[in-house]
């Protein structure tokens, strides 16, 4: 690849790819330039060289590639370039990022690149003071680094003049797009996008950078929006193989152990003596684990950083600062630092327990490894027994190559609530036979959404005067405060209250923490450090502390849905009848999935079918279908599924008189499974849902419902051979 001097003009003209031209050469030649002299790469990567011609031609696309793969370079060199030689003015150009953290690692680095061509990028998320925001609205930058929510404030707020500010998009970055498409924050930004469409009058072209995914050109499809099927795009991977089958696919690279210790004090006792001199980070599946082991590590004199969500942004900043400077230290973080937020030159990755997905996985493994000579490495530390089979299933999958496909949540019927709201605020007024135009026809958002528009109009959250919808006084009421701050956001954050010590914020705790009855003086654990609560203001939510030297309580209320995935619950099944992951495995967890086999595995698990066992009055079938599945098939079976149990990953609760006859009636009520019901929703979870104030409550029950159901998993779980274990069912 030649240097290019800086001097040189790019054409006006796009220029035409002849066959066999090497795309290097369409990139301007000052950032060709750049990239040779300034970075010193001999050469682009296969995915970076790979994205010039589809990015340039102006197609939608998705860049897969793993952690540290180059994505945003592979995405950020082509539109560059395509905003030189196009003319681009203004705001051209958003870059959209899951984490604000992820937009602060990025944003001198992408800035640098604009600086090459004389343009600018910025950053605006929930944390950018008021004096900037006030600079990007008179001085428009050629990139915008934000976040959906960030967007949707943009346009519906009342300072930002949106028109002037992004009516000129082109194009959009999604990076992590994988982390938006699997949650309502997915449904939410397609919306967002379509609405900006209208703003700028043109199609948008979109590019999302992901990791490994299971289902790639599904997750394009769901990328182009209304634009699926109309405008060109395509999958660019050209260092995965993403059409292999998963029996085909090579076993992945990375060196992986597996060590049973038995708690997150034995962890801590671990980690701190283990690798001593290197920068470890510790993976951990709560904020409660989080701060727990970081005070553990602590108190054995380790140097410790946490990183987690209730963590104030001072805090966090601190955090990232250490995470690139900092040499032996041991950061521990949930999966905030999962995504492509540069930890600088780390050593080692530690996962406390199993993370919840393969693609998760995948994303921690690949912080590691990125010096020359390393390799990716990983030591997983099992907690539980439970804990420690979950983990082998884990790897047993990623050792087969199955990565979990990227499913959005269906039925998102809350969020064209907000969406009818939101997209109100920003136009003022939407004729009451013109609003599905707002996003251009996308499905749930279209005239399907009819029903939903007329409960608001009912209920007051919007009102029609001539025609014309107008926000109304219940919207007001709900959702007004701090100019509809509320309707930006598309889940549901559970009420915290603000941890200060003196006037220097350390985060947010759970209010349990402060009103739940305990014995001797009431502390709390955040940041890793043990706090007592000298006064707490409850009409404004702040809790003041001064530090203590042990005994805090750390909590916060998980406002998911629980349980695991159908094919991670088949693998744990899988390893109870003697599958080993292909990874190396300590004495200690060697010998405690071989317990696990002889004594659990004969009762539960049998190689040709799922097993009805009875021990006493406790009736359970291991349909090893996991949760999801489970509450199906104890909704479709209930003239023989025990009413009061809540479901698991693992089993579901029978009546405790139950017979083989008993048993065959009831599937064939299930018509080998054509005849799956949704399972039954606890109406208090309707609270958890965002927006489901402004929805009819039937339908905020069906939206929960359809989130709990797994039909697959379900009917699979039906029409496979079922063994009744033991002679005492008649």
């Amino acid at each position: 690849m030649g240097a290019a001097e800086p001097g040189d003009v790019p054409s006006p003209h796009l220029p035409v790819a002849l066959p066999g031209a090497d795309p290097v050469d369409r990139l301007d030649p000052v950032v060709l330039h750049h990239v040779v002299n300034t970075l010193g790469w001999p050469d682009l990567r296969p995915l970076q060289r790979a994205a010039i011609q589809p990015l340039m031609d102006g197609e939608d696309a998705v860049l897969l590639a793993p952690t540290a793969g180059g994505k945003t370079e592979a995405a950020c060199l082509p539109i560059l370039s395509a905003m030189s030689e196009q003319h681009w003015s203004g705001t051209s150009v958003l870059y959209l990022c899951p984490l604000k953290a992820l937009l602060n690692n990025l944003v001198t680095r992408v800035d640098s690149y604009a600086q090459w061509l004389g343009r600018r990028a910025e950053l605006w998320h929930g944390d950018t003071k008021e004096s900037r925001r006030n600079h990007i609205r008179t001085d428009s930058p050629d990139i915008l680094l934000t976040t959906p929510e960030s967007l949707e404030a943009m346009l519906i707020g009342v300072k930002t003049n949106h028109a002037h500010l992004l009516g000129g998009v082109r194009a959009v970055v999604v990076d992590e797009v994988h982390a938006f498409a699997g949650d309502d924050r997915g449904w939410h930004l397609l919306a967002v996008l379509e609405r900006l469409e209208q703003v700028t009058g043109r199609p948008i072209q979109r590019i999302g950078l992901s990791a490994t995914v299971g289902n790639p050109e599904q997750l394009l499809t769901w990328l182009q929006g209304s634009g699926a099927g109309k405008r060109p795009g395509q999958v660019v991977a050209p260092d995965l193989d993403h059409t292999r089958s998963r029996s085909e696919k090579a076993r992945p690279a990375g060196k992986v152990e597996l060590d049973y210790v038995g708690s997150l004090d034995n962890a801590s006792k671990l980690i701190a003596t283990l690798h001593r001199g290197e920068k470890r980070l510790v993976f951990c599946e709560s904020r409660r684990q989080v701060e727990e082991l970081g005070a553990a590590l602590r108190a054995r004199e380790v140097t410790v950083f946490l990183s987690h969500a209730s963590l104030s942004a001072e805090e966090r900043a601190r955090s990232e600062q250490a995470f690139a400077e900092a040499r032996d230290c041991v950061i521990v973080s949930t999966s905030t630092l999962e995504l492509g937020i540069d930890v600088g030159d780390l050593d080692r990755v530690i996962q406390i327990d199993s993370p919840r997905t393969v693609a998760s996985f995948l994303q921690r493994i690949g912080r590691t490894g990125r010096r020359p000579g390393s390799t990716r490495n990983c030591l997983i530390l099992a907690t539980g027994k439970d804990c420690l089979l979950q983990a082998a299933a884990l790897l047993l999958l990623w050792g087969r190559g199955w990565v979990e496909p990227v499913t959005p949540p269906p039925e998102p019927r809350h969020l064209v609530a907000q969406q009818l709201l939101a997209a109100t605020l920003q136009q003022h007024r939407i004729g009451d036979q013109l609003w599905s135009g707002m996003w251009n026809g996308l499905a749930p958002f279209d005239r399907s959404a009819t029903p939903i528009l007329r409960h608001l109009v009912d209920e007051g959250f919007l009102n029609n005067d001539s025609g014309m919808l107008f926000i109304g006084p219940e919207a007001e009421q709900r959702f007004g405060r701090r100019h509809f701050i509320a309707l930006t956001a598309s889940f549901t954050a559970p009420p915290q209250f603000t941890v200060l010590s003196g006037r220097t914020e350390i985060g947010q705790t759970d209010p349990s923490v402060l009103t739940e009855e305990r014995p001797g003086p009431r502390r709390l654990l955040l940041g890793g450090r043990s706090w007592q609560v000298t006064f707490i203001d409850w009409g404004r939510k702040r809790a003041f502390v001064e530090p203590a030297d042990n005994g805090g309580v750390a909590k916060w209320t998980s406002g998911s849905l629980a349980g695991l995935s159908y094919d991670l619950t088949r693998a744990m099944r899988d390893v109870l009848l003697g599958a080993d992951p292909p990874v190396s495995l300590t004495r200690r967890a060697d010998a405690c999935l071989a317990e696990w086999r002889k004594e659990n595995a004969p009762g539960v698990a049998h190689p040709d079918a799922s097993l009805i066992t009875r021990l006493g009055s406790d009736v359970r079938w291991w349909t090893w279908a996991g949760y999801r599945a489970n509450a199906t098939l104890t909704a479709t079976l209930p003239s023989i599924s025990d009413p009061v149990q809540r479901p698991t990953d693992c089993y579901v609760r029978l009546r405790e008189d139950l017979t083989p006859d008993m048993w065959r009636k009831a599937c064939e009520s299930a018509d080998g499974g054509s005849a799956l019901v949704l399972p039954d929703v606890d109406h208090r979870a309707v609270h958890g849902l965002k927006f489901s104030a402004a929805l009819p409550h039937r339908l905020a029950v069906a939206t929960i419902a359809a989130r709990l159901a797994d039909f697959y998993g379900a009917r699979t779980a039906l029409q496979g051979p079922v063994r009744f274990h033991t002679g005492s069912f008649t």
